[in-house]
């Protein structure tokens, strides 16, 4: 039998849901309106297309969207500048800057000058370390979202061997600590371990993140898995000349033979990042009013 395919697009859109009977509470009891400032720095077309996306998204849940475009050339001292007025500011609660920026300006520098009550991107030292320890931080987006989709399908996560392939600051380690938190038992695999194959072999939980496409392949996956591919590569697409093709680090169609469950791309982890910008949006704006962070929309 085929595994169930993860539709993470209509997910996605029941969080929204969510979050917006949150935010029209939240106005209703306690006249405050979460608020997401996005800066975007230069003209980059693929950057432009998602701060749009962020700002449509935000506007239709009832949030406040405050954008900020910036020259490419712009400084560091008055990207800072900025940083600062918005870390100030009381209607605003969640703050990222889209990322690439400019090669003259540094990203972590950037991530640290954000006020770590108030990023929602999860990628600050100080939200690492919080959900390290297993304190109540902002938790990266995609990670996030990935444990919802999990959670959905499988309920209770205790005891699962959970494999993430790939180690990176802004994925592989957020979710290893979250399955962590869930009670599973696991690894983080990459590119370079030894016997990766067998290691995948015994997941319950395998989740893919390293920017290979097609690298596992459905011999590599345990029958009944739930497989969560978060990578994403376009290629010429073979059959429609000028067009582009997407591929997930899984091969797709092997998986589906073999799993459980398995998330498509595109449409299964892309469309729960923004939605968990927003959840984060949220309960940054409740902690910062002394108020309970609503069920469902955190780690």
């Amino acid at each position: 039998m085929a595994a169930t395919v993860i539709d993470g697009k209509a997910f996605a859109a029941d969080v929204r849901a969510q979050i917006a009977d949150h935010v029209a509470r939240l106005k209703e009891k306690q006249g405050i309106t979460p608020g997401l400032a996005v800066i975007l720095v230069g003209e980059d077309p693929a950057s432009e297309v998602y701060v749009a996306a962020k700002h449509k998204q935000t506007l239709e849940v009832g949030m406040a969207s405050f954008e900020h475009k910036l020259p490419a050339d712009v400084t560091e001292a008055d990207l800072f500048s900025l940083i600062d007025r918005l870390n100030a500011d009381p209607s605003v609660h969640g703050i990222l800057c889209q990322f690439p920026v400019p090669e003259h300006l540094n990203e972590r520098a950037v991530v640290a000058r954000i006020d770590p009550a108030k990023d929602v991107d999860g990628l600050s030292v100080v939200n690492a370390g919080l959900l390290a320890s297993g304190e109540n931080g902002l938790v990266s987006c995609t990670p996030l979202g990935c444990l919802m989709l999990l959670r959905d399908q499988l309920g209770d996560l205790t005891g699962k061997n959970a494999v993430v392939i790939g180690r990176s600051n802004l994925f592989g380690k957020p979710m290893g600590q979250l399955l962590l938190q869930e009670n599973c038992t696991v690894t983080i695999a990459h590119s370079r371990t030894v016997g990766l194959p067998e290691v995948c072999q015994r997941a319950d939980i395998l989740v893919a993140a390293v920017g290979r496409a097609e690298m596992v392949r459905g011999g590599w996956i345990k029958q009944g898995a739930t497989v969560i591919d978060v990578g994403i590569t376009r290629i010429p697409h073979p059959d429609k000349p000028g067009k582009w093709k997407l591929l997930g680090d899984v091969h797709y169609a092997e998986a589906m033979e073999v799993a459980r469950a398995v998330t498509p791309v595109p449409g299964g982890v892309g469309p729960m990042t923004i939605a968990c910008l927003l959840a984060n949006t949220v309960t940054a704006c409740c902690r910062a009013n002394g108020l309970n962070v609503p069920e469902g929309l955190t780690a």
